[in-house]
């Protein structure tokens, strides 16, 4: 089983972004992070969850079980909706990435339980705030 954790941190909106996902996977953790030069919240929200999901792709079978949190209530309302008006094209990557899968379970959590992944999208917004 993996445990799939995403968020993104941006510096207004749109503007400089984060990206963090966090993989659990039995008892390790895998940390990534990157940066875009500009986007919403949203569109970040998104980016961070098919960074992640195309890392479990390349990294792991299909035929594993996946439990991925998200505090963004779009990025989870529109995988349960299978449907979002206005992020359309992302949502579309993201839910063939989703299908890869032969289980994919969404959970929306609070940001504060989301800390391992909200800490590297911070850091990942840091280093663009340094350059």
């Amino acid at each position: 089983m993996l445990r799939l954790f995403t968020d993104a941190a941006t510096l207004g909106n749109p503007g400089p972004t984060g990206l963090g996902v966090l993989i659990i996977h039995d008892q390790q953790q895998i940390q990534l992070k990157q940066s875009l030069a500009t986007a919403t919240n949203h569109e970040g929200e998104f980016s961070a969850a098919i960074m992640g999901f195309n890392y479990l792709i390349n990294h792991f079978d299909a035929s594993e079980t996946v439990l991925f949190y998200t505090d963004s209530r779009l990025v989870s309302d529109s995988i349960g909706k299978n449907h979002s008006k206005n992020f359309n094209e992302q949502f579309q990557q993201l839910s063939n990435y989703l299908n890869y899968f032969s289980l994919v379970v969404t959970r929306w959590l609070p940001e504060k339980q989301n800390q391992g992944a909200h800490q590297l999208a911070n850091q990942a917004l840091r280093s663009i705030e340094d350059r």
